[in-house]
């Protein structure tokens, strides 16, 4: 371990450290769920992250997406990967600026232990959830599911089936005047981050 790792992780439970460094994390979208989620992730030392999202940076996602002014108009993944690489150089991210769908989902996540799904449309997040549990049943993926407005945090729970996990109030759904907003958006992303540790440290079945 490098100079600038050894102080990062000062503290650290060794154990913990190892099982978090030695994960691939996949995250479906890199929106306000997935960029909260994978600058989580990789100030907790996840070892590699992949990324894949199609679009690109625009001046409204900085209300609840971890984005700057000066990465407006780049792919979300490529802005991303870079902010990750400031903040923990010894997290690899994969970025793969393209829409995931049944028939590359095996490619671009085929090598992650766990998935977290950050998709906005109900349509891919179902989707996303079917292809995984089909192809790879015996991995947990973290969806998210309820998420709009603000406060109501008493309603945000975690819910299981099996390997799926759903993160979110439920009920909850984007309409005219009610949108994502970054406080209640960071606390379901970093419940789906804090989650996907909880798993790869053996503490959650």
């Amino acid at each position: 371990m490098d100079k600038f790792s050894a102080e990062l992780y000062a503290g650290y439970d060794p154990v913990l450290l190892e099982a978090w460094r030695n994960a691939t994390v996949g995250i479906a979208g890199a929106g306000g769920l997935g960029s909260n989620a994978a600058i989580a992730l990789a100030r907790a030392g996840i070892g590699k992250l992949i990324i894949a999202d199609y679009d690109n940076v625009s001046a409204s996602n900085l209300t609840r997406q971890q984005y700057f002014q000066n990465q407006i108009g780049l792919p979300k993944v490529a802005a991303l990967q870079d902010t990750l690489r400031r903040i923990n150089p010894s997290t690899y991210v994969s970025a793969y600026p393209s829409r995931v769908t049944p028939v590359n989902l095996d490619s671009i996540f085929g090598k992650a232990t766990i998935l977290i799904e950050a998709f906005d449309d109900a349509g891919e997040k179902e989707m996303l959830i079917e292809t995984w549990q089909s192809l790879f049943p015996q991995r947990y993926i973290i969806a998210a599911s309820g998420i709009a407005g603000v406060g109501k945090n008493e309603l945000i729970k975690i819910e299981q089936s099996g390997t799926l996990f759903i993160v979110g109030d439920g009920v909850s759904e984007v309409e005219p005047g009610i949108l994502p907003i970054s406080a209640r958006v960071a606390v379901v992303a970093n419940m789906q981050a804090n989650l996907c540790l909880e798993i790869l440290a053996g503490k959650r079945q």
